[in-house]
């Protein structure tokens, strides 16, 4: 059994609001009510009175279907925080001067969902959900519409085609050195070396044809 309370237009900015939210959140109504009794806030005493709705509400919910629930078994299942309207509720401060601030009066509402039902069989009832697989229509009605689809390739980004070109330009480069090694090395004829002293020699006889 559910049952949902909402308060709305209550004096605070949400954010505020949502600081006493997030304590009471997924706990068990008695314990919810105790710490909104002794917390220290303003937004308290109005998400107090809205978890007490609730509790009417499930009450009430229970005797129209004729079942009976244990209010003390109640948990709080959601809870959040929307934010109201802030248009024409803008106000002026005096300030030093002659100066004035401006001032945004913020409101918010408040909505609560409790549950009779444990949190660890919700849970359960969630996970056997999740694994039966989602059906199409066009799957039911067979045939063609029912086969399954290729998959496309997923596109190419910059970064695997840069990687693409790095790899093909690493192959060419060993395939090159490859085929470089096998090729013949052709040595180069060696000179014929001339010693200092046929040199001198030469140089001699020259300058004696030249004389003569």
């Amino acid at each position: 059994m559910e049952a949902r309370a909402s308060a709305k237009y209550l004096r605070g900015s949400p954010q505020k609001a949502r600081l006493v939210i997030d304590m009471i959140r997924g706990k068990n109504v008695n314990q919810a009510l105790a710490i909104l009794r002794f917390a220290n806030k303003r937004a308290a005493l109005g998400i107090e009175k809205c978890v007490k709705s609730a509790i009417a509400n499930v009450n009430e919910a229970a005797e129209k279907a004729n079942i009976a629930v244990d209010p003390d078994e109640l948990w709080l299942k959601a809870a959040y925080v929307d934010q109201g309207p802030t248009k024409h509720r803008r106000r002026l401060r005096p300030a030093p001067q002659g100066r004035t601030y401006r001032e945004r009066r913020h409101f918010c509402h408040v909505t609560i969902l409790l549950s009779s039902v444990e949190p660890g069989e919700a849970a359960a009832k969630t996970d056997v959900k999740s694994l039966t697989p989602a059906v199409s229509r066009k799957a039911k009605r067979g045939g063609a519409a029912a086969a399954p689809r290729a998959k496309r390739p997923a596109p190419k980004t910059e970064a695997a085609e840069a990687a693409a070109e790095k790899a093909a330009s690493a192959s060419g480069e060993k395939k090159s050195k490859a085929v470089a090694g096998k090729e013949k090395k052709v040595k180069p004829k060696a000179e014929k070396k001339v010693s200092k002293g046929a040199s001198k020699l030469g140089k001699v006889l020259r300058r004696k044809k030249r004389e003569e």
